[in-house]
This record gives structure tokens, sequence and C-alpha cells, in this order.
């Protein structure tokens, strides 16, 4: 196939080449390629794809583990020790390290595996001819050659030639920066015609707005239009703040490491230690001090959180996006169908003395029946209402809809005449009406009636009705229309729709605000209507901005206001990404709920992205996550899930940076006044894997609900402090362990290793205890799985040196006095620690 484009390429570009020769070089007829032939040409377009799959082989992911520069330069190290005839301590450490890498393997693996397996749940998917029948295919799996079937909302799965169209209009601006969408059909064009003149030709990365069409599916991947600019620009997914939080946090372990690794080789070479044994120990130090476990912690909390949000019925396409939704402090979300029942139904079509009129129903139902637009529930509702005969009339032509114009005009043959019948929004149909058709068929001037309709219109609108015009014109024996003839038009009534609240939403608006969330509703609809289904579903005396008012505003007005905002009504498109953005710049985390055609650029534009399975593909594929149940209560979980992942994420690295921190810093100055190292390469390195293992379980863990009430943010200072209080703590014990080892015990060199490994590795592991939970650690349950590690882990501790593995590892046993004390010293510090903690977290709250 890369023959075929690049022929196209120095031959005739497709827009310009007949469609029959198209084909032919394509090798394919109208009825589309067979599924075994599509297969191949996967394979060999498979290179050429934007968005590679994520990698998630074993072997790959098992080498990954090995890419830490310390850990390189360790097994370096270790290479050169064995070779010096220090067989058996290359040998364990090799084997400590190999250990701590599977185990870090087997957790990313499965998370990969579980995070693959959700994300097939909302794959994106194209309708393509394959085998003579319509079939959906996932969109990264269509091919040059592919015959595809659209229609609004399809996004485009790469570049292609109409084949048919009708009266298709396409949303190019990702590539043109047209605002307006561009009209479509079949033709041979000049190999000369810009990229907004190809009109015969859609293009990877737009989306079919209204209209039908199957097209030709020319190239895909890095090949197509959009694929070209992407690939020059490289452009790479926001950073979402838990990512930078992540990355900060990483520089600032790294530039302390570094500092501490490098004073302790030097000082210890100075002091005329073995050379070799010194870099070793330097380097263990390196690799107790790095939490090179953070990556498979986050992703294994991640997945776990991603799995239990499944279970919730929301699926998570972008893992980064959770601790964002756990942040999120604004939500805003449409009205229909998510506050709303969404299934709208005709309530009465009345002419203009507000009585119920045949006439009005019968022309709204056959613009209804004819429209060839993008599906709209109203038009839906219309069709659903009565089935109406129309025989003896047919469809001449159609301008579809558009979200400028707001209405809809369909020209039809009827048996007397052609008659343009228009229905939308009744202050656009107001605005193109010269007359009114009153109930006894006399005609007066728009002008007598316009005050009553509008009057009319508010009525209904506060009872929570939502209501279009429509309109009619003669239009004598013309077989076309235009925009253009949307003029001089009889207004002839109302058109009144019902779409209640769904039932229990007053109650799941005041679970998200329990938790913090504010709902704002942002909508096209009509104000009345929208602030009668706000106080229905508990916003009490919801305070209302206009898209007119909104138009009249500088952005830094908009933002001072938007967060007292509560309704966004009669609101344009373009104008939700103005909203969000102006909410995220007051400093709030802002989710955005949509599900349609114009709500991409605004999901792009928030925090948190969210969509439903139902939605268009342009919308699905915008969002961060895809609720499988139209419904703001799966979402209530949702929260509570993303702050329990959050909350976990954060237990490891705040045990990162106490513990494990505090006894690699005393352990870095112990060596400088020791004549001897404090612990061997290996048995620092044993410590280092003893220690993880507890921490591996933390995504199971449970989370107090005091943390999961209010959304929670990355705070790289406040972790600093955290790691300066509780290292300290940590080293002032481990000192203690010193002296009493040294001083009151006099133990020999072994014992010396024995007691501090055996305090290291515990205290160590009933930190993580003590500083999972802001209560004390006496009144908050750890999971089973944490508790169970923790006590196997001090279990083995304590037995190492009783074995002849210990004995191996250079530990030796230590007399029952040792174990007192160190018993004592564990007690001591576990004290120190919850007070720490209280005095920790109340000056905290006093700070905020």
């Amino acid at each position: 196939m890369r023959g075929v484009l690049e022929t196209m390429t120095n031959g005739h570009p497709f827009w310009a080449r007949p469609l029959d020769e198209l084909l032919r070089e394509l090798r394919v007829t109208p009825e589309g390629l067979s599924t075994a032939e599509a297969e191949q040409r996967q394979a060999v377009s498979a290179s050429a794809r934007l968005k590679p799959q994520r990698d998630n082989h074993p072997v790959r992911l098992l080498l990954a583990q090995f890419r830490s520069p310390i850990i390189l330069i360790l097994l370096f190290a270790s290479g050169v020790s064995f070779f010096l005839a220090e067989h058996s301590d290359a040998l364990i450490i090799l084997a400590i390290i190999l250990v701590s890498a599977l185990l870090s393997f087997w957790q990313e693996y499965s998370a990969a595996r579980a995070v693959a397996g959700l994300l097939a749940l909302v794959q994106i998917t194209a309708r393509a001819r394959r085998d003579g029948e319509l079939q959906e295919v996932p969109a990264d799996h269509i091919v040059p050659g592919d015959i595809v079937e659209l229609s609004a909302g399809s996004s485009l799965p790469g570049d292609a030639r109409l084949l048919e169209a009708k009266d298709l209009f396409v949303d190019e601006a990702t590539l043109t920066g047209e605002t307006y969408p561009a009209e479509k059909s079949v033709a041979t064009l000049t190999a000369e015609a810009s990229l907004q003149k190809r009109t015969n030709s859609l293009f990877l990365g737009t989306h079919v707005v209204s209209g039908q069409a199957r097209a030709l599916i020319v190239a895909v991947g890095k090949d197509t239009e959009f694929g070209r600019i992407a690939n020059r620009m490289q452009v790479r997914a926001p950073e979402t703040e838990f990512e930078r939080g992540v990355r900060r946090f990483g520089y600032l372990l790294l530039e302390v490491t570094l500092l501490l690794v490098l004073s302790i080789f030097a000082v210890n070479v100075y002091l005329a230690r073995p050379v070799l044994e010194s870099f070793l120990f330097s380097m263990a130090l390196a690799v107790g001090l790095t939490p090179q476990l953070l990556p498979a912690i986050i992703s294994v909390n991640l997945s776990h959180g991603a799995k239990r949000m499944a279970q919730q019925r929301v699926v998570v396409k972008r893992l980064a996006s959770i601790e964002n939704f756990g942040s999120m402090n604004v939500l805003c979300s449409d009205k229909t169908g998510t506050l709303t029942e969404g299934s709208m139904r005709l309530h009465a079509a009345l002419n203009l003395q507000g009585q119920p009129s045949e006439k009005v129903l019968f022309l709204a139902y056959a613009n209804a029946m004819f429209e060839t637009g993008f599906p709209n529930p109203l038009d839906e509702a219309l069709r659903r209402h009565q089935a109406l005969d129309l025989s003896g009339y047919r469809k001449l032509e159609e301008e579809p809809y558009d979200f400028v114009r707001k209405r809809l005009s369909i020209l039809v043959a009827t048996p007397q005449t052609h008659l343009l019948i228009t229905k939308g929004a009744v202050e656009s149909m107001l605005a193109i009406c010269l007359d009114a058709e009153q109930a006894d068929g006399t005609v007066v001037p728009i002008d007598q009636v316009q005050s009553f309709v509008r009057q009319r219109v508010r009525e209904l609108s506060a009872e929570g009705f939502r209501t279009l015009g429509l309109a009619s014109r003669d239009m004598d024996s013309a077989e076309r229309v235009s925009k253009e003839h949307e003029t001089a038009m009889t207004f002839l009534g109302l058109l009144v729709f019902a779409d209640p609240p769904k039932p229990g939403m007053a109650g799941t608006v005041a679970a998200l605000k329990g938790l913090g969330v504010s709902l704002k509703m942002v909508t096209g609809d009509q104000a009345l209507v929208a602030a009668y289904v706000g106080r229905a579903v508990g916003l009490d005396h919801p305070r209302l901005l206009t898209g007119t008012d909104l138009r009249g505003m500088s952005d830094d007005a908009l933002r001072t206001r938007a967060n007292s905002i509560d309704i966004f009504a009669e609101i344009e498109p373009n104008q939700k990404e103005r909203i969000i953005r102006a909410l995220r710049a007051s400093g709030n985390v802002v989710g955005y709920l949509g599900d349609g055609i114009n709500d991409a650029p605004a999901l792009h534009a928030a925090d948190v992205g969210i969509s439903v399975d139902s939605a268009v593909d342009v919308a699905k594929e915008a969002a961060d996550l895809v609720l499988l149940e139209h419904d703001l209560s799966v979402l209530v979980q949702g929260v509570r899930e993303g702050r329990m992942t959050f909350s976990n994420t954060l237990k490891y690295v705040f045990m990162a940076t106490s513990a494990n921190f505090g006894n690699m810093f005393s352990m870095a100055g112990a060596s400088l006044f020791l004549p001897f190292l404090p612990l061997l390469p290996k048995q620092i390195l044993l410590t280092n894997v003893l220690t993880d293992l507890p921490e591996m379980t933390i995504a199971t863990d449970r989370v107090d609900h005091e943390l999961i009430e209010r959304p929670r943010r990355w705070d790289i200072p406040f972790i600093r402090r955290f790691m300066l209080t509780f290292g300290l703590v940590s080293s002032l014990f481990d000192y203690l362990t010193f002296g009493v080892l040294l001083l009151l015990l006099h133990s020999t060199t072994g014992q010396f290793r024995t007691g501090w490994f055996v305090e290291s590795v515990l205290s160590a592991s009933l930190i993580v205890l003590v500083i999972r939970t802001r209560r004390p650690f006496y009144s908050s349950r750890p999971s089973t799985a944490l508790l169970l590690t923790t006590l196997l882990t001090g279990l083995a501790t304590m037995l190492l040196p009783m074995t002849p593995v210990g004995t191996f590892l250079g530990f030796e046993p230590l007399p029952p006095i040792f174990w007192a004390a160190l018993l004592g010293i564990l007690l001591g510090y576990v004290a120190a620690a919850e007070l720490a903690k209280k005095l920790f977290y109340r000056h905290a709250n006093n700070g905020h």
C-alpha cells in the first residue's frame, strides 16, 4: 500500500484523480475490501500509526526495570567485584537486584494488562465495508482501500476521497483553523487545490458535523495531512498536575541522593577504606535513597483505581487523569440527558393563540422526517409522537441545522406547491419572519405578535418546557434553497417539549457538594428552562449568566465572575471552552461532562474531560474518562475512587521520604565516624527489598473517609516538610540505636550490622502503619494485604540472622539483651512518630 500512496504523491494527488482510477489503484471495489486483504494491509500500515500502541511485551517491560542509571552502575560495580574474586558478594548483590526488578516487573505487567482490557471497552470504531457488509472496525485497524460510511459525529479514521455525500458538513478547524464547518461534495478537482478548497476530500483529525457520506480511505497515520503536521510538531499530551508533581518529587530526591552519595564516597576514600567497597556502599545507599519502585507503585495504584472505577461504570482512558479527577472541585455539565432524562417528548404543538394545532404538528413532523443531519432528541421526539401520512409530499432540498443560525430548513414538494418549512430557536425564527398566521388563517405583521410569543415562551420556559418556533414560506416551483431563502417567512406557532429532571438527581448533586465538588450547568437552553431544572436538581437560588452577557465580557471579567455562577445558559458551542478556561484560570481543577459534537474543545480544555459511551466519536476521543451510563451518580463513586488512588500513591511517597530516607541518611553519617561500614552493600540492598515489600501492597489499602471528603492536590512543599520532619525523627532513633549497640552493649562488627539491619527493616515496616493515616495508627485499620506483608516482613527479618542464609549474608544471632534493647527503641520510635504526626498535621491544618 505504501507504494500506492507514493504513486499518488508522485503522480496526481488523490483529490485530482477520477474515482474509478483511484479505486483501481487501491485495488478495491465499491463493496470494500475482504477481511483477509484488510489484515494484510494493516500489517503494512502499522508502522505509519500516529499513536503506536504502548508496548507491553513482557521482555521489554522486564528490561525497562534496569534502565535506572544507579542500577546500571551497581550492576557494573558488582561485575568488577566478581572479577576481583569477591564472588559471593557479587552474586548476592545481583540476586537482590534481580528479585527487586522481578517484583517491580510483575506489578507493572499486571497493571498494563488490566488497563488494556478496560480501554477495549470504549474503543473508537468506524463503519467500514468488509466482505461486502457494513462492519464496526476499530479506528486504528482502518487501512488504505477501506470504504467507510460516515454520519454526524463520526471522526475520520484517515484521509479519504468522497464516493457519495448528502448534505455533508465537516469541522476542519484542527487542520485549517476555520471556525465554520466546510461543505463537502463529490467532484474531481485540480491538483493545485489548496487544503481549504479540497471539497471532495476528508481528512484525519476532522469530524462530520451534519449529513451522511461514503468515502474511500487513501491514507492513514503519518501519511495523512494531519500526520505530517503532527510529525513535524511532535505533539505530546500536556503534562497533568499529577505527572508534574511526580517529576518534581523525583528531581528533589535525585538532588539529595547525588549530594549525599558523592560526599560519602569521597570521605570514605579519604579515610583510606577500600575503593571498590566504598563505591559499592555509596551505590547501595543510592538504591536505598531512590524510590525505584515509584513508577511501579504509581502504575499499580492507578490501574487498581481504574479497575475499581470500572466496577462503578467509569472507564479511565488516561491513567494520570485519575489524580485530577480526585482533585476536581468544579464539574461543568450539560443539562439534557445528564441532569434530565434526555428522552425528549413532544408536549404540544401550539398555534399563535396557544391552542393545539394540527397544521403546526404536521409541518413540524414533515420537517423532522425529511431531515438527514445529525441525530437530535427534538426531531426524534417529533417522529416518535405520532405517525402521520406524508404520501404526496417529498423532500427537494435541505439546509442543515448549524449552531450559528440555530434553525433547520427543508424544501418540500406538496400536492399544491413547493413549501419551505423551517424550525429553530424562537428568537432566531422571529428574526426571519415577516408576518404570522393566526388560528383562523388570517395573516398579521410579525410586529403585532412578537411580544405575545415571547411572553408565552417565558411562561413555558419557567415551567421547564423547551420551545421551538415553526415557520413556512411558499417557494412556488423552486427546486433548491439556501440560507438566503430563510427570510420573509410566516410564523406558524410553537413546538413545546418536555424533558423532566432525572429522579434522585438532587441527591446526586448534594453528594457531589458533600465531596467538595460544585456543579455548574453549561447549556444552550433558554435561561428560564435552565433555572427551572437547576432548582429541581438542588441548585438553590441559582445565579445565571447567558451567552449574550458572556459576549460582552472580557476574559478577566469572566475569570472574576465564573466562580460565583451556577448556570451558564443560552451558551454557544465556542463559548464552552472559554468558560472552562476561565474557571481553571481562577484556580479550580475543572471537570467537563459532554457528549456532543460541539463539546470536544471544552473536553480538551478541562483538567478532566468526561464523556459517555453513547457519545459521538469526537467527544469520546477527547475525553479522559468515559461513563458507561449517562448518569452523574456514577461520578460520585468515581470521585471517591480517584481520591483513594491519589491518597494511596501519596502514602508510598511519604514512606519513601520518611523511614527509608532517614535510615539511609543515618547510615551515610555513621559511615563517617565508624571504623567499619555500618552495613555491607549486599545488606543495604536486602534492607531496601524487605522495606519495599509492604509498600507494594499499598494500592489495596483502605483510605480514611476524611481524606476522601475534600479534593486534594499534589503539594511538593508539604512533602518536603514531611520528609524533613519524619526523616529527622527516624535519624534520631537510628543514632540512638548506634549509641546503644556500640556504647551500652559493646557489640562486635557482626552484631552491630545485624542489630542495625533488624532495627532498620522493622522501623521502616512499622512506620508504614503509622504514616498511612492521619489518625492514631490503632484507630485506622489497614488492608489485610498490607498488614500481613508488614507482619511477615518483620518475622522474616527477625528469623534471618539465625539461618544459614543470614550467616552467608554476614549476619549473626543476637543475644536476648540486644532484642530487648531493640524492642524498646522500636516502641519509642513508634510513639515519637505518632507524636510528630499529631504536631505536624496540627501545624499543617493551622497553616491552611
